[in-house]
């Protein structure tokens, strides 16, 4: 099996937090500049298809089904399934900009997988649901695509590959996002996936884990 795993473009949120006071999370649209990065990088995800009609799974979130509308590849889908368990973490409803700056600050001392936000989501939380979602794609029936591409968000797609590779807390913790509409390609043979590159680190994992 294959996993192409590629972040949304770039959002107005990426570009102005107040805009979480005002629009829900999940209505965030992409910028002019989004727009721009997701028809860029639509022949380099043509290219990793390479002619296979893929089951496709993208978070509901606007700007992650933007993105892959501007792919221009849902004719060629052998399934297209918007699953919820793929989206961002939740932050709670509409955001109150300087409770937020709080939040962040305490889940910084905290750490960013085990706080729990308050009315929102904890990264330990994305684990389980990404978990879940994991557990049904390993028993897709056998119609079911090798090749799958997922669109997402930047802490869902780290914490996906922290269940695959069994990568530990303090690694996951270590890690950066990848950028708007970078992608990362995971292949399965005989059971043991691999990782085309490794994630930006902005610190060594303090256990000294490595991601390859």
């Amino acid at each position: 099996m294959k996993l192409i795993l590629l972040r949304h473009a770039e959002s107005l949120g990426n570009v102005d937090e107040l805009a979480y006071t005002r629009i829900p999370d999940h209505a965030l649209p992409l910028t002019a500049k989004g727009r721009r990065e997701a028809a860029a990088v639509a022949p380099e995800i043509t290219r990793l298809l390479d002619g296979e009609r893929p089951a496709v799974y993208v978070s509901p979130y606007l700007r992650t089904r933007e993105t892959l509308r501007l792919l221009d590849i849902e004719a060629s889908c052998e399934r297209l399934v918007q699953e919820p368990r793929l989206r961002e973490q939740d932050w709670g409803n509409l955001q109150d900009p300087a409770d937020q700056e709080v939040q962040k600050a305490r889940r910084n001392e905290f750490g960013h997988f085990f706080y729990r936000l308050p009315f929102g989501e904890s990264g330990a939380d994305v684990d389980d649901r990404v978990a879940a979602f994991l557990s049904d794609l390993r028993q897709r029936d056998e119609a079911h695509p090798e090749t799958v591409l997922i669109v997402s968000h930047g802490l869902t797609l780290r914490l996906l590959c922290r269940r695959l590779f069994g990568w530990s807390i303090e690694l996951f913790e270590s890690l950066s996002n990848p950028a708007t509409c970078e992608h990362r390609v995971l292949t399965e043979s005989d059971g043991k996936w691999t990782l085309d590159r490794p994630f930006a680190q902005w610190r060594d994992s303090p256990d000294g884990e490595t991601q390859l």
